[in-house]
């Protein structure tokens, strides 16, 4: 099975943007592994936009899942994460004028950088992640660094995927979900759920997907476990989740999107069953 990561940033920027204690992301990650998540993902960010500290801290004790905090690769970071001791850090790249994470890090220009803090992660016993593009320089360079995971870039597919679907759009508002378009590539967690009617995907996105399915192949080659995320949403998770050896699907903005308009257990369970092609668990 395919394991969901929630990622719960959003929930601290909803608080953040009005200054108060509420809504709080602490609770919301309970709340998510009551639903079933098997881990949940803070991103502490140099800027502190969304997540705080404090708010690190207390998920760290009261969660009784993974806890994967993503990081830039810094001093401060370094140090905040030997004192928290997360199960994992995912180390990404970070700017300030960006509103999320745009790229995935470069891993093979930045080894002399990344090299010494992954290794005074690993000595803790916390596990190191990448985030890194599909690209097979950049998992080659994750493996020679010693990690332990990769997290495959997923947003160029994600876009692609979404104007595939924006495209496909009928004024009735039917629902579209995508599938795969070929036998080569068929899966049985690819198969939309039922009421919606089919969508293939176009030749630019079949080809990203493609560019994620080799680096996951690289990756396990070089005994590094892949996981996945960035911009996956209900809509567009089915193809990725459906790649052969993916371990870990990390997905926050959509979760907490939904779980707006639904709650978030249920918003949780109906990922799950998605990623993982069972019938909606409806709470």
């Amino acid at each position: 099975m395919l394991k969901l990561g929630v990622n719960v940033d959003h929930v601290a920027t909803l608080r953040q943007a009005r200054g108060v204690a509420y809504p709080d992301p602490v609770e919301a990650a309970l709340a998510a592994e009551r639903a079933g998540a098997q881990a949940i993902t803070a991103h502490l960010r140099e800027d502190r936009r969304h997540i705080q500290d404090d708010d690190l801290f207390r998920i760290r004790n009261v969660i009784r899942i993974h806890l994967n905090q993503e990081m830039a690769p810094t001093a401060e970071m370094t140090e905040i994460a030997l004192e928290v001791r997360p199960h994992e850090v995912c180390l990404v790249p970070e700017r300030r004028e960006e509103l999320t994470t745009e790229g995935g890090l470069d891993a093979a220009g930045l080894q002399d950088r990344i090299g010494p803090l992954a290794e005074r992660l690993r000595a803790a016993g916390i596990r190191v992640s990448l985030f890194i593009e599909p690209e097979p320089h950049q998992v080659t360079a994750a493996a020679r660094l010693g990690a332990d995971f990769v997290e495959l870039h997923t947003g160029k597919y994600a876009l692609l995927a979404d104007a595939d679907l924006t495209r496909a759009a009928t004024p009735s508002g039917d629902p579209v979900n995508l599938t795969v378009n070929s036998p080569a590539h068929a899966s049985r967690r690819a198969a939309p759920p039922p009421g919606g009617r089919r969508l293939y995907l176009s030749g630019e996105t079949h080809a990203e997907l493609d560019t994620l399915r080799a680096a996951v192949k690289l990756a396990r080659s070089l005994k590094l476990k892949a996981n996945v995320g960035h911009g996956l949403n209900y809509r567009n998770v089915g193809p990725v989740a459906a790649i052969p050896g993916v371990t870990w699907a990390h997905i926050g903005h959509a979760i907490v999107a939904r779980s707006i308009m639904v709650g978030m257990a249920r918003a949780v369970r109906e990922m799950d069953a998605l990623i993982n092609r069972r019938g909606s668990k409806r709470s």
